[in-house]
């Protein structure tokens, strides 16, 4: 059963970026919502009670119980969270307005836990290949993750898609998909330079040059 959770928001009327600037100095954050044939709504959330949320939660598959200006609540799932490049700060979050009578699409993490007997007594590398897969099931029914114990793994081994425990929810991706498997460590193979071969030469002295010059035929004085 996925966890639910509740968020307050408040319409907000007025637009535009100034108008999103000023509303972040006061301590909100500009937020949308939509899905399900209604016009998008334009809302803004208080951004200390947004952040405290997102803390402690999955944000793509946790489902929000989000009351807007005291209104019955709206069963939302977090679609897009817009973070600031370098500041610590929510810039805009989009909720969709989901029906619980109908199945949707949601990608849920994968998380890994346990040591690997291959990484523990054999020295090899735990790897992920994938954080997550895409399921289909009613938004009641979207678990917060799904956890592999990889506790078992030696070195070659490996967990497919295949092997996520998922129940009775359909899921997606192509059961073959490599999770994660553990590798052989890595040998690093230092080569030693190879030695110079030096070439043997025999020292040539400039005075036996010159004498071997002055001695070539043709080159001698002849007897008067």
């Amino acid at each position: 059963m996925t966890k639910q959770v509740k968020l307050k928001a408040q319409k907000r009327i007025e637009l535009g970026k100034g108008r999103a600037r000023r509303l972040r100095r006061a301590g909100s954050v500009p937020a949308t919502m939509y899905g399900h044939g209604f016009e998008p709504e334009n809302l803004r959330i208080d951004e200390h009670e947004l952040t405290t949320l997102l803390s402690r939660i999955s944000a793509g598959s946790t489902l929000i119980d989000l009351e807007v200006d005291g209104s019955p609540a709206h069963k939302v799932l977090i679609r897009e969270v817009q973070r600031h490049p370098w500041r610590p700060s929510i810039l805009h979050v989009d909720f969709f307005r989901i029906n619980v009578d109908e199945e949707i699409k949601v990608a849920i993490p994968l998380h890994l836990t346990g040591e690997p007997v291959g990484v523990k007594n054999e020295g090899g590398i735990l790897q992920q290949h994938r954080y997550e897969i895409q399921i289909s099931c009613l938004p009641t029914d979207i678990p917060e993750s799904f956890g592999i114990d990889v506790s078992a793994l030696e070195i070659g081994d490996s967990f497919q898609v295949s092997d996520v425990s998922a129940g009775e929810i359909t899921v997606l991706d192509d059961p073959d998909a490599l999770v994660c498997a553990v590798i052989p460590p890595t040998i690093l193979k230092i080569e030693e330079p190879e030695e110079e071969l030096e070439e043997e030469f025999e020292p040539e002295l400039v005075g036996e040059a010159e004498a071997e010059r002055e001695a070539e035929p043709g080159d001698e004085d002849e007897d008067s």
